[in-house]
Formats: structure tokens, sequence, C-alpha cells
């Protein structure tokens, strides 16, 4: 996977604060922190030596650090309390040209090692193992070998994999042609059909490239940093891959996969002494030190300012296509290894444009000069606004997610792959106290630095970007010239062996592939049971049920509301998403949009709302349609967050039309912006609309229905009469009338929060005359309670009100977007059964079968597309998917042969052994504590039921794989919807069956 390293930065600082991990009650010990205090520094161990061992109080972790006495290789392990254990390896890769060569290369490590000469070990560990992570990542400056697992064993397994991978691939000239680029007949089994180019890479870049803020962030990265790797897309350019060569891949594995080149880095509870002689005795005792030569020199100031202009792709779905242009200001700053200086700048970067009380955000956004802008952009500034943005550091500190390990591995990435200090950067608790002390000695330390940095800096870049509407055309034809000089330069004998290499990858591709040198757990390894979670529900204000999960949350306390949208006419209902998406940006009471943008930093970790259909565990044709309000803050600032919501549901503000504006276009852009990055989501959305009658609501509120209507919004020169929709949605949603809470918080916490959400549901108005819902077939449904649950008073149960529709019959649509992407988005859905059925089970199981066994070679090895595959939804829809595809038909006649190859049985139960493996993974992924209880709440799932759905997957045989592919998939037996995204295709332009968009 490659990363644009424009945005690099930026992500992994917000991962991190919006990434911690405390799994301890408070009070309790940290013993995995506290056995990693009592290494020593010079102590030896397995071939290291410990450099340094310091305490994080503020992360609750232990940092040690190492290196490797042979080879110089350098190691960081923070021991945490935390059972989700993270592995990465990581190499600094600073490529001369945009071949792509470092991400072929992390492609084709992964494709078979010395111990594992298996094809794409990879690919078939995802099945052999219960890890929560597998990855590879290809940045500006390093690529980087990411796993984590919560299970000893696997973690061992993997280590072991990824560690002959890096170090002993095999490289092969076959998996170079399948990953990396190839000459190949359009046909390979027939040598009349043109020569084009193929490969992984390849299409996967072209993919990249139809995201114009992607291609914006490179080009700044490669203009403002000019004088080396930065200068180069370590991607790949698609038109710069083919001029790769194997032995190129082969010489930059030997002179940048090195262990003097390497950083180790480990996370969690499990012993660090096991890690280390693992790696030492698998890898780093093979080798010597060297000296890598692979730092990269300090870029050269410049004298005075530059500017460019570059140009992208049209987006037929931005509004305003004329007013598409972007525009950055960028400037050089300092070395990021002087961690102060960075974390001030951070800071500062914050400040001058995040949220509308930036003055970035006034002076671009409010004036009308840009309807969105990206902090790649960079006076003295008001007390709150700083307090604000430490309250902000501090609560994502505390705040915490099941990913930690790996967002502390993205945050310290690139510092330390410059050789700067890791431990240094992780102390933030010294960096916010410095902060401040730098603050109180000089009240204009931010000015001099806005001075310093922005208003005399000469290393200034101006870019500036116009869609071109010819630009993919002259991509295309570039594309074809360079397809031709190749193909013009071959003699007959070159063009016979491309026809016969072509044969033989195809050959190897379709072998039945042994895997047995591969480690694996068994299902044995799996544990038979889930833990139970308790809860409590109690009836609030008498009538509103609130559910209490008591959880270690590390002084925070987590609250959700969902209000139903019954009673909501038809006509409203596509505007719903865009009500929720400005409802706590527009003011409320006495607050206008930018004092309560302030008092939301000031008081809360967030304030969100958004659209949910929720399918029924039990009916396809039955579904929950509500709102669901999300926020969390520190204890002490629950009363005012609470006090925030009643404001918001009594008081909100439809007035602001001109920030409503700004609103809009800014959402209308962010949804065109993801479509090359989802365009596999938009697809299946679309292709399972007509399959049950939730469909066609999740197309409205999330789909390509709902780009185009805001794109149609955004355009709309009055926008008043959108606004006026407002009021009347409020009506149905901010009442009380079909609501129901849910608190996480620590149990000593929990008697003020019972109090405040009374005083925040006693504040809500509720409906004079009970209204009736729009759909008549409405069906009350209490959520299943279990062992674990325990219900406070009478009828204090969560009562769900679904829709229902008798009448309902599914049908087949098959849908082409039509856009001007190089590639491919390709979904097919199918109508099964839903999560309590007993098929489920079996279909869960399959669709991993069929994805491990069958589509991944078919899509993506003999396909060249970047991913593919086959899932089943809680709902019952069985999905087909690939993305960033070169083919369309073709992979939609792979979906038909694969449903072929199940039917036949042509799997064995070790295939089976595997895709269980992998489903469980999935299953038992590790849940943040603010998260627990959530399936209860919103799906009405109780324990039992996830635990007899546990037992129905470990029960899956053979047999039953078989029935259901006999059962529900094949054509006929249930019905398919079709979509594709991607350019114009004439076989489907000239079939009547086909609805093109």
């Amino acid at each position: 996977m490659w990363r644009c390293g424009g945005r690099r930065l930026r992500e992994a600082l917000q991962r991190l604060r919006g990434c911690t991990q405390h799994r301890v009650w408070r009070g309790m010990s940290n013993p995995a922190c506290e056995r990693a205090l009592q290494y020593k520094v010079g102590e030896k161990i397995h071939g290291f030596t410990v450099n340094q061992v310091t305490s994080i109080p503020e992360l609750f972790l232990t940092a040690v650090k190492l290196s490797h006495d042979n080879t110089g290789a350098r190691y960081l392990h923070l021991a945490r309390e935390d059972t989700n254990n993270v592995f990465s390896v990581q190499f600094r890769t600073t490529p001369m040209d945009s071949t792509g060569v470092p991400h072929v290369l992390e492609h084709t490590v992964l494709c078979g090692s010395q111990k594992y000469p298996c094809r794409d070990p990879f690919f078939k560990m995802l099945n052999r193992s219960l890890s929560t992570f597998m990855n590879a990542f290809t940045a500006s400056d390093f690529t980087q070998y990411p796993f984590s697992t919560q299970n000893h064993k696997d973690f061992q397994n993997l280590l072991s994999v990824y560690l002959d991978a890096t170090f002993f691939p095999c490289l092969r000239e076959l998996d170079f042609w399948q990953e990396g680029w190839r000459l190949e007949h359009e046909d390979p089994s027939d040598p009349q059909t043109p020569l084009i180019f193929k490969g992984v890479v390849f299409n996967e870049m072209k993919g990249a490239f139809t995201d114009n803020e992607r291609i914006f962030s490179q080009h700044l990265q490669n203009k403002i940093l000019p004088d080396h790797t930065y200068s180069v897309i370590s991607g790949g350019d698609p038109l710069c891959i083919p001029e790769l060569t194997w032995e190129q891949l082969k010489q930059f594995h030997a002179t940048h996969y090195h262990p003097s080149n390497a950083r180790f880095f480990t996370y969690g509870n499990f012993q660090l002494e096991q890690h280390l002689r693992q790696i030492h005795e698998e890898a780093l005792s093979k080798f010597q030190k060297i000296e890598p030569n692979t730092a990269v020199p300090a870029q050269k100031h410049w004298d005075k300012p530059r500017e460019f202009q570059i140009t992208c792709g049209p987006h037929s779905l931005a509004a305003n296509t004329s007013k598409q242009t972007m525009v950055s200001v960028s400037f050089l700053l300092p070395d990021i290894t002087d961690t102060f200086e960075a974390f001030t700048l951070s800071l500062l970067s914050s400040l001058l444009v995040a949220g509308p009380n930036s003055p970035f955000y006034k002076a671009l956004i409010e004036s009308g000069l840009g309807t969105d802008f990206s902090p790649d952009v960079g006076k003295g500034f008001e007390d709150d606004q700083i307090e604000a943005l430490l309250h902000k550091i501090e609560i994502q500190m505390k705040h915490q997610s099941t990913s930690f390990g790996r967002a502390l591995i993205s945050y310290v990435a690139s510092c330390w792959n410059h050789d700067g200090d890791p431990v240094e950067l992780l102390q933030l608790g010294n960096q916010l106290t410095k902060f401040r002390q730098c603050l109180k000695e000089n009240p204009k330390f931010l000015q001099e630095k806005v001075k310093q940095y922005f208003m005399n800096n000469q290393h200034k870049l101006t870019l500036s970007m116009k869609p071109d509407d010819k630009y993919y055309e002259k991509q295309t034809q570039i594309e074809t010239e360079k397809l031709k000089q190749k193909v013009d330069s071959l003699s007959p004998e070159d063009k016979q062996q491309i026809y016969e290499k072509g044969l033989e990858l195809r050959s190897q591709q379709s072998k039945p592939q042994d895997a047995s040198c591969l480690p694996a757990l068994k299902v044995s390894d799996i544990e038979p049971s889930m833990p139970f979670t308790s809860l409590d529900v109690a009836l609030s204000a008498g009538e509103i049920p609130v559910q209490y999960c008591a959880q270690p949350t590390n002084g925070l306390v987590y609250f959700r509301a969902f209000s139903s949208l019954n009673t909501l006419p038809e006509e409203l209902r596509p505007y719903v998403p865009l009500f929720c998406s400005v409802l706590t940006k527009l003011g409320c009471g006495t607050l206008n949009y930018r004092e309560l943008a302030q008092q939301l930093e000031l008081k809360t970790g967030d304030m969100t709302v958004s659209p949910h259909v929720l399918p029924d565990e039990s009916d396809p044709d039955t579904y929950e349609q509500g709102v669901l309000f999300s926020s969390f803050c520190l204890n002490r600032n629950l009363p005012d967050m609470m006090h925030l919501w009643s404001e918001i549901f009594n008081n909100p503000s439809f007035e602001e039309d001109e920030h409503f504006k700004v609103l809009v276009k800014m959402t209308a852009q962010e949804l065109s912006n993801g479509i090359p990055d989802s365009g596999h989501f938009y697809a299946t959305l679309r292709a399972s609309r007509t399959l049950t009658p939730a469909g066609d609501l999740q197309e409205t509120f999330s789909g390509m229905n709902q780009v185009r209507l805001m794109k149609r919004i955004a355009e709309m020169t009055d926008i008043k009469p959108i606004l006026r929709k407002f009021p009347r949605i409020k009506k149905h949603v901010l009442n009380c009338d079909n609501m129901r809470c849910s608190v996480n918080a620590t149990p000593q916490q929990m008697s003020q929060a019972e109090k405040e959400v009374e005083k925040f549901i006693r504040s809500l108005g509720r409906s004079k005359k009970e209204r009736k819902p729009v759909r008549p077939h409405v069906v009350e449904k209490p959520a299943h309670s279990g062992s674990g649950e325990r219900a406070r008073g009478n009828g204090s149960q969560i009562i769900r009100k679904l829709i229902t529709d008798p009448t309902f019959k599914p049908c087949q649509i098959k849908t082409h977007f039509q856009l001007p992407f190089p590639v491919y988005y390709v979904g097919e859905c199918i109508r099964t059964v839903p999560y309590v059925h007993p098929d489920h089970a079996s279909l869960r199981i399959l669709a991993r079968v069929m994805t491990a066994k069958f589509l991944h070679t078919e899509i993506r090895e003999k396909g060249g597309a970047y991913g593919g595959g086959a899932k089943l939804n809680y709902n019952g829809i069985f999905t087909f998917y690939s993305y960033r595809d070169p083919n369309s038909i073709e992979t939609l006649q792979s979906f038909e042969k694969a449903i072929d190859w199940a039917k036949s049985g042509k799997f064995t139960e070790q295939d089976i052994d595997e895709a269980k493996l992998s489903v469980f993974s999935a299953v038992d992924a590790p849940v943040a504590p603010s998260d627990k209880g959530m399936d209860h709440f919103l799906l009405g799932l109780s324990d039992e039921m996830k635990q007899a759905h546990r037992e129905q997957l470990f029960a899956v045989s053979h047999d039953k794989l078989v029935a259901v592919s006999n059962e529900y998939l094949g054509i006929g037996k249930s019905t398919h919807g079709l979509a594709i995204l991607g350019p114009e295709i004439a076989k489907i332009a000239k079939d009547p069956s086909w609805i093109i968009r």
C-alpha cells in the first residue's frame, strides 16, 4: 500500500491523538510497564544492548530503546498493559526516480521467501492467523511492515513470516511481473490480441491518481523539496513504472533492506526477551554491519519564493466544476528531528487553520475565495483558542481506541527514520509543560514563530491546480505512446518470449498452492466462548431507557442518544445527512457558530450527529431508522457537555445562511473527493439498493444519490429553501418521543452521569400530539436481554421501533456510473439471510473461502486489480467487490465463476479452518471501552445471541458450505444487484438491461 507523503505527518498526529488506549482500571498495577522498568542501561539481551529505559506516564507506557550489537539495527519497545500487541520493521527507502521501486518491492517481498517459498505467504497468513491487523506501507522515504495480534503463538508465527519476507525474499521474476508491471496480451492465451500494460502496482497507482487531492499533495511535496528523494513519486508514476527492471528491484533490496538500515518496533504486554531472541536468531545473526548510505541531505533553502501551476482531471460530481481550482501556500520548516519545534509548529498550524475561529478560515473560506482548504497551507491568538487546543490534546491522550500501538508507530516513524529521538517525541507531557512555559515567559512566543517561519521565510511555494477537461485523455495518450514505443522495439523473439512468459505466469497463478510450509494456528486455538459485558438499563425521567456500561474509560464519559426518524415525512429524508452534518456547526441558544465551536473544543472531545439505518437481526425486510448523537468529555466537563446538547436540541440556530453555504460546499467537496478511495463502497451500496426495504434509504443517506444531491445543493444560487427544511426535520428528530440513550464511564462516575442525563432528558420537548409513523407497518421489538444485562425498575428495557414492509419484493437493477477514472470499482450483491439465521454463519465462512481460495487469484493476481473479494453483511447481503480494477465485465464473470466453484465444493477442510481463523480474527477484534455494549444499544443484540452465532461459526462444515452455495448464490435462487463505477464500457452501453448514470 502506498501512502502519499504530503499528508503523512498530519495524519499520524491525528491518529495518535485519537487513538490512545488504556485498558486497566484506574489504580490497578501495570505489570508490563513495571517489568520493563527492571531493564538496566548497558544490559545485554540476545545480541542487543539496552540504551535507554524511560517511563512515559501520560501514555501509560515504558519505552525501552536498544541497538543490535553486530548490525547496529535500532529497536524501540513500548511496554504497556495492552493485549493487542504490535510489531513493525521499517527500512529507510530513498528512491531517486518515479519507477515506484520501493512500492513494487514492498509488494514483491511478500510473495515468497527462503523459509516460506510458497506463492503469496502474506495473503495466505491472513487465513492462518488471528491477527487484528496485517499490512505493509510505502511512504516517501521509508517502507514499513506492521502487524498486530492478541495471541502469543500467532505473534511468533507472523514475526517469523515477516522477518523472512523482508530479509530473505525470493524476488522471483514472475512475482515482479505480477505485482509490478508487465507487457502481456490482453488475452494471455491468444497471441493475436494486443499487448498491454498489466500489474497490480501499475493499476493501484492509476487508481491513486484519480484522487485530485493526492495529485496536489504529491506535486506539493515534489516541488517544495526538489533536491533529493522527495522530488520523485515513491509509489510510482504509472507512466514511469514500465521503466523499472527486475534487476533494479533486486539491487534496491540489497542496498536498502539490511538490518543496519532497519528500525524495529514492538508494543504491548508480551515479553520483550522473546521478541529479541527470535529477531536475532531468525534474521539479524546472519548479517554484519554496513554503512547503508540512505540518509537524506537537508534541503537547500531558496533565496526567493517560487510558484507553479499544475492540472488535474475534472470531477463530474464536484460542485461548480468551473470553480475547482486548488491553491496552497507552503513553507519549508525546520528538521522534524527537532521535536519541540515540530510540536510547537503543529500546534501553531492548528491555531492558524483549524475550525471557524482560525484566521485562515475567516480569510479564505468565509470570504468566498475557497470552499475548503487543506492544512498543507499555513497576530496574536486568544487565550481561549490556545486553551481549547491544549484541552484537545489532553482529552485525546486519554481517549482510548483499539489501535493505539499502530498509532504510535505512525507517530514516531518519520522522526525516527531521520535519526530523531522517538522517546522524546512521545513525551507529550514534557512538551506541553515546555510549551506553556514558553507562552508564560514570552506572550509573543507564537507571533514570533509566525514571523520567523511564515512571514520572513523565502522558501515559500505557491502551488495552484486547475481541472483540465482533457486531462485523462492526455494521460491515456501518453500511456498509449509509451506502450507503442515498447511494443515497436520488440523483436519477433521478444514477442514470443512475452507470450510464453504470460502463459507461464497464468499457469503458476492457476496451480493449487501448497502452503504447508507456513506456520498456522488451529481452530482449537480460538477461545470457545466470548467475554460477556455487564450492562444496566434504567428509565430516566420516567420514560426514556438509558443503558449504562461501566468501563475503564480513563476519566472520560461517553454519551450517545438515538432518535427515531419514523415520523419524518418522506420528502425530507434526503436532507437528513446534511442536517446532521451541520447541526453542531451553526450555533445554538445564545452561541453563534464561532462561540459554539470554541465551547466544543474547550469542553468536549467531540460532538457528532449521523443518520443510521440499522438492520434487524432476524428479518431482512425490517429495519430501524434514526439519528445517532455521540460525544465524550472529561469527567469534570460532563455538566457542560450535556448543557450543550440541551441547547442544540432545544434551540438550534438555522439562521446563519452564509455560513451554511460554506458548510454545504465543504461537505459536497469532501463527498466527491472521497469517491476514488471508496468507489467499491458506492458500487456495492448501489448494487444492494433494491434487495431490501432498507437498501433505498441507505443509498439515499450514504450512496451516489447523496453525492449528487449535495452537488446540486452546492450549486444553488439561493440556498435558503434548503435551510427552511431544517426546522421541520428538527420537530421530528430533536425531541425525546422515540429516544434511547447510553453512557459508558467508570463506576465512580455513573451516579453523576445518571443525574446529568436525566437533567438533559427533562429539558427536552415532547410532541403535543402523538405523531403517526409515515410508514404504517411498525414493529415494536425489545432489545434482547442477556445474563450480562440488568434492568432497573419495571419496563426499563430498550424498545426498538422498526419499520417493516410486508409487500416488498426485491428486484434486480444494474447501474453503471460513468466517471472519468482510468480504473473500475465493481459490486455485485445477493440477498441471503440475516444474522440469527442458522445459514448466516455458513455464508460468512463461505465469503472468506471464496476470497482467499478463488477471487484473490482471479481478480488480483490474474486480473491485476488492487483488491477484490466477497463478504457477508449483518443484514444478509452477500457482496462481491473489486477495487481499482482494470476490468469490469471480466470481473463480473469472475464473480459468476466463484459461485460455480463454491457449488462444486472444490475446497478442503484446511481451507475451511483457515477461513474460520480469518473470520474469528474479526469477530474477536478488540473493542474499546467507549464502544462496549454498542451492539446491544444499537442493534438489540445480546451476548448470548453473539455466543450462539460463534457456536454456529465453529460448526460450519464442507457440506453446509456447498448447501448454502446452491441454496442462495446461484442465478434464480436469490435476487442479485450489480453496479460499476468507472469509464464507459461499450458492451454495457449497448445493453438495455443496464442503467447508465
